[in-house]
């Protein structure tokens, strides 16, 4: 903690500072290092272990003037009620789901439970800024234009459940996020943009390529699981469109075979000569001559249905 006087007007002797807590019966400690200007004592800077919060601070600055001491100024206070925090540092962006930008911070005060912030922030085409109040080290813009550009800076001060104090820190480092964007804090989300836009498409293809042959397999295992009925009505298709529907010539079956079946077909008489062998004399015999002469033994009647009952032979 610093502790400066002499603001308006520069002070031309050295000034001793002393402080105790509690009340005044405690035993006054000397400041055990000032600050100076221009050889010239101008505040007490305390360290950490030599402050007490939430215990009344008791000040008396004294000053050597001509031998004698001058009491220049005595105070107490609330330590906790004049705390500025120093600026958030590591601010961080993240690109959330449904377009959601997501910032993230660290302070150096040891407290973080003690401490409000403040979150500024307006796009590369926004004319005003935007400022919340957020408690805790995470903030959400829940919605993005990707065709902007946003900057952000975060401020803190001790809430009131530790302090009344009004000082807030200095505004942070700048953080950018969005088009022509080179800030730090977004190297994370051009890695995430270009793991999106990258290989989730690729990886939509490969997902669709292995369903098509999953289907393709499926489709094969179902033939043989369940194979199709045949549709004899193709086999039929010449019978009816080339021939009209006529059987004989679908099936190319002779006319005299397709005349065999009819109930009142008669086969023509085929008469039937034997020739005699080249070195006999015997007379040829044919239907021109008388028939011959019976032979002994009994003579054998004709089939009744045999279309040959009058055509006759030699043996």
């Amino acid at each position: 903690m610093n502790c400066t006087w002499g603001n308006k007007e520069m002070p031309t002797v050295n000034y001793s500072l002393f402080y105790w807590y509690k009340n005044t019966s405690d035993k006054a400690v000397e400041c055990k290092q000032y600050l100076q200007h221009q050889g010239v004592r101008v505040g007490c800077y305390f360290k950490k272990n030599e402050l007490i919060q939430f215990q009344p601070f008791h000040v008396l600055i004294n000053a050597s003037v001509g031998g004698k001491t001058l009491e220049i100024s005595r105070k107490h206070m609330q330590l906790q009620d004049l705390v500025k925090p120093e600026a958030p540092v590591n601010l961080t962006l993240r690109n959330m789901s449904n377009n959601q930008l997501q910032l993230t911070w660290a302070s150096p005060y040891p407290r973080n439970g003690c401490l409000k912030h403040t979150v500024k922030y307006k796009s590369n085409k926004d004319t005003s800024w935007t400022e919340l109040s957020v408690n805790g080290g995470v903030f959400s813009l829940p919605s993005v234009d990707y065709e902007k550009s946003y900057t952000f800076y975060v401020r803190s001060k001790i809430n009131s459940f530790c302090g009344t104090t009004q000082l807030w820190s200095e505004w942070s480092v700048p953080v950018t996020w969005g088009s022509n964007s080179t800030s730090k804090g977004t190297v994370e989300d051009l890695y995430w943009v270009g793991i999106r836009t990258i290989l989730v498409p690729i990886a939509s293809c490969l997902l669709l390529l292995v369903l098509v042959i999953l289907l393709v397999r499926m489709e094969r295992v179902w033939v043989i699981l369940m194979p199709r009925i045949p549709n004899p009505s193709k086999n039929f298709d010449e019978l009816f469109i080339t021939h009209n529907g006529n059987f004989q010539e679908w099936t190319g079956v002779p006319k005299d075979v397709v005349e065999s079946f009819k109930p009142n077909y008669s086969e023509n008489i085929c008469y039937v000569t034997e020739l005699p062998p080249k070195d006999s004399h015997e007379p040829l015999w044919d239907s021109s001559n008388h028939a011959p002469p019976p032979m002994p033994g009994p003579p054998a009647a004709p089939s009744e249905h045999s279309p040959y009952q009058n055509s006759y032979g030699r043996l």
